[in-house]
């Protein structure tokens, strides 16, 4: 256990150490800002890391294997009502300990914190809902998308503007370091028990269908619920951060709300595996107990990873954001978006996981290597046209859209296991690293507070895209390499190297 902690934390730290560092030059040479600010970063990015490398072991030692068994359980009972009641209460409760989402619920105007976590919760529930269904029945991926889509343009139209970019931020954040590894691991749970061939592909797309359910209902909240006057509170910058001991004060000062937030978070997952094993008594009393232990280092890191957030990340984002873009150096925003989303899709937590997952169901026929480099690119291109929105002040339908239609058209091109990979991927991408900076980088460079609503929010949403459209060409590119090797040297595959593809029960069987 220690030393997969240990592993964990180095992770974190090589993950998230280049965009400490890009930032931390980019106040030296381009927007100084006061040693005391600097050195909250820096302190707020340690504890990022710690809380990142804690809560990952945790999510590996607890919600993983949870996410898993509770999938192969629940397909085992062949009852289609049970499964849908599963299904819905898994995605709501999972989506509540979500800490990205816990970010923008803070940020946003206007709109009561937990009546949009209530609303997005509801919209992963019935998202998770619809997207076991579609394994279980074997229902294409490209067609639930295309219908799925169509509703969300409808009622992007309906939908007062200053909700739009909102709706689609909450769909995004839902997707960060908790939910994707559980999704993850309980679509290969239920993909396990299928004895067809295609059911790896299917394994992947649930996370892809979990985005869109929460874009749905906050829209439909937005045709509801139209707040007045809504204004946009910029964090709190100290005034002035002259000691060492200010600084550990002021971190200090926030752990005990944290403490309490994250508990009311967390406490709907904690019973729900509490009652998963007073039902079925799958875990005898050590696994129990490492559970128990998986359950506390969740908990632990998400206190560590939020307190790093609200008090270093999001305020030096916004502080950078206003700086910059007040300048006379506005258009220095595109490079230096792009630069930062090259680097963020390394330190996203999710994307370690569902590389992992990529290469393991494709047996190292998709390399890791080569998701995380087509996915840096396309980050890179939508923080870049994001910046250029935000300073031209473009709506977001004009980027937006576009790229929805791009990612549908391919999915009739693209192999079927990197359709859903690819829209799982750009789901993975909006984790921690961008709620927490450049959420607030995009809300700072706004014009001002009437346009934040229009310009700053929408960020995350373009950035879910634009990978998803890169993978689906990644998935395109390997499929003529294999076709063209498969020409020129065609390969006997043995018997044995399609385990991957059998189930328990053929096993019986045989």
């Amino acid at each position: 256990m220690r030393d997969k902690l240990k592993e964990m934390i180095f992770e974190a730290l090589s993950a998230v150490l280049p965009i400490t560092l890009t930032v931390a030059g980019f106040t030296v040479l381009v927007s100084p800002i006061p040693v005391g600010m600097l050195m909250i970063f820096l302190v707020g990015a340690a504890l990022l890391i710690f809380g990142i490398g804690i809560l990952t072991t945790g999510v590996d030692m607890a919600l993983m294997p949870l996410g898993s068994d509770i999938g192969v359980s629940m397909t085992k009972t062949r009852k289609i009502a049970l499964i849908c009641v599963i299904s819905f209460v898994m995605g709501a409760t999972i989506s509540l300990a979500e800490p990205d989402l816990q970010v923008l619920s803070k940020l946003v105007p206007g709109i009561e914190r937990w009546t949009l976590l209530i609303t997005v919760s509801i919209g992963v529930g019935f998202s998770l809902l619809l997207a076991v269904m579609r394994v279980i029945f074997h229902v294409s991926l490209s067609k639930i998308i295309i219908v799925c889509y169509s509703v969300m343009v409808l009622l992007a139209i309906l939908t007062p503007d200053g909700f739009v970019p909102v709706a689609f931020d909450s769909g995004g954040v839902v997707t960060g370091p908790i939910a994707v590894p559980f999704i993850l691991a309980m679509g290969l749970g239920i993909a396990s028990l299928r004895s067809d061939r295609e059911s790896v592909d299917d394994s992947f797309g649930l996370v892809a269908l979990c985005v869109i359910g929460p874009v749905i209902s906050v829209l439909l909240l937005g045709l509801l619920f139209r707040p007045e006057g809504a204004v946009y509170t910029p964090p709190a910058i100290p005034a002035e951060i002259g000691t060492t001991r200010d600084v550990a004060l002021r971190f200090a000062g926030e752990l005990p709300h944290h403490f309490a937030d994250v508990a009311k978070s967390m406490w709907p997952i904690i019973a729900v595996f509490f009652i998963y094993q007073l039902l079925t008594r799958s875990y005898n009393a050590k696994h129990f107990l490492r559970m128990l232990i998986g359950f506390g280092y969740t908990y632990i890191g998400l206190v560590l990873f939020m307190t790093g957030v609200d008090v270093g990340f999001i305020p030096i984002g916004t502080l950078l954001g206003a700086d910059l873009a007040g300048s006379g150096l506005r258009w220095l925003l595109v490079p230096f978006g792009a630069l930062i989303g090259y680097f963020v899709v390394a330190a996203e937590p999710a994307v370690h996981a569902l590389r992992k997952q990529v290469e393991k169901v494709s047996l190292g026929v998709i390399p890791g290597a080569a998701v995380q480099r087509y996915l840096s690119c396309g980050v890179a291109l939508s923080l870049a046209l994001t910046m250029a929105r935000i300073i031209l002040q473009i709506p977001i339908y004009w980027l937006l859209f576009p790229c929805y239609a791009a990612a549908v058209a391919l999915t009739f091109f693209t192999p079927k296991i990197y359709t859903g990979i690819a829209f799982d991927t750009a789901a993975a991408v909006t984790g921690p690293m961008t709620s927490t900076f450049i959420l607030p980088f995009a809300i700072g460079a706004c014009a001002g507070p009437d346009r934040i609503m229009l310009d700053g929010f929408g960020t995350v949403a373009l950035i879910a895209m634009t990978p998803t459209v890169s993978l689906q060409i990644m998935g395109i590119v390997y499929k003529l390499k294999m076709n063209r090797a498969a020409a020129e040297a065609p390969i006997d595959v043995p018997d044995e190297e399609i385990v991957v593809y059998e189930t328990e029960g053929e096993h019986e069987d045989e």
